[in-house]
């Protein structure tokens, strides 16, 4: 998926449909000159559904798509006929798509699951058509009721992105390298920062044709939580993924420390970020010798709190075990 191609903000008008009224006939045939009532009911008014789509990884699709209405319920008519209900409009989703009321910013529902429908306006109820109004003293009602009204909203579309795991990292870690390297995503690979400034998504192939998938976020920097640099723009997409991948170039003035700016600032968006699976991984590694790689391991022994692996992207030193453990995090019944 090209950058361009990445939409996760899509904001929108939907309108349900209105009930169709309910007739006032009164039953008219050869020979019978005053008949009963035999109105039928008008048909409900269609509804604007949204549905989960695993095949989709974007809102691209709805980007151009302003307006969504549903159709209108039919009308009822004599004997008894009732209107047709109006055609509801589903919307399909990628997984992960959050819709808030655009004017409150209040959080409707979500989608998180392939399939799961959700209304997001209801069509308004037909109207009774006066059979339902007869009785002993009132044998030829000549009303019926109007169709409820249809639904309208502003909504909008926000994507948290559904990964196993999520890249996090300064920018120029070298995260989209990596992910070009783990997968068959092409990400944009520049030496100049914020090179990616949307998620790019990549399928981790694993052995016995097992996968898992896994995110590059463009890079934080310090403030993000905030509003700097793309600040909540991207820090959303990390809210979902079950695995957190830090990512902290070798040549690092301070590992430790960029380990903690980045720890922090996912805790001031969201504390509950810290509750998720941490891993952290020392890449251009193929810059250390084993000299220096060894003293290096004994101070992150004794600094880090979660566990670390060296890896080189370029130099393919370390993908495997980085793999492995990370599958392990992910299947810990599997991996028994």
């Amino acid at each position: 998926m090209t950058e361009g191609n990445f939409v996760d903000y899509v904001k929108m008008f939907v309108s349900s449909g209105n009930g169709g009224k309910g007739s006032a006939h009164l039953h008219r045939e050869k020979f019978i000159t005053k008949g009963g009532p035999d109105g039928g009911d008008g048909g409900r008014g269609g509804h604007v559904i949204l549905r989960g789509n695993s095949n989709l990884w974007t809102l691209l699709h709805l980007k151009f798509k302003k307006h969504i209405r549903a159709g209108h319920g039919g009308h009822g008519s004599k004997s008894r006929s009732f209107g047709s209900d109006g055609e509801d409009e589903y919307v399909e989703v990628p997984l992960g798509t959050v819709v808030r009321d655009t004017e409150t910013n209040e959080v409707i529902f979500e989608i998180t699951e392939h399939g799961e429908e959700k209304v997001i306006v209801e069509g308004g109820k037909g109207g009774l058509g006066n059979w339902h109004f007869r009785s002993s003293t009132n044998q030829t009602p000549r009303y019926a009721q109007p169709g409820l009204p249809l639904e309208e909203k502003n909504i909008t579309l926000e994507l948290k992105v559904l990964a196993d795991v999520g890249l996090v990292g300064f920018p120029n870690a070298g995260k989209s390298t990596l992910l070009s390297v783990v997968t068959s995503a092409k990400p944009k690979i520049a030496d100049y920062e914020f090179t990616t400034l949307k998620p790019n998504l990549g399928i981790v192939k694993y052995r016995d044709f097992q996968t898992f998938v896994m995110a590059d976020i463009p890079g934080i920097i310090e403030g993000a939580a905030e509003g700097k640099g793309l600040g909540h723009y991207f820090l959303r997409h990390i809210e979902r993924n079950s695995i957190l991948l830090f990512l902290i170039p070798a040549d690092a003035d301070d590992i430790k420390k960029q380990y903690d700016v980045l720890l922090d600032e996912l805790r001031r968006y969201n504390p509950e970020m810290l509750d998720k699976e941490r891993i952290i991984a020392i890449s251009k590694s193929d810059m250390l010798d084993e000299e220096l790689k060894a003293e290096l391991k004994v101070q992150l022994d004794n600094e880090l709190p979660i566990p670390y692996l060296f890896i080189s992207s370029v130099a393919q030193q370390g993908i495997t075990q980085l793999k492995d453990f990370l599958w392990k995090l992910l299947n810990p019944t599997k991996s028994q």
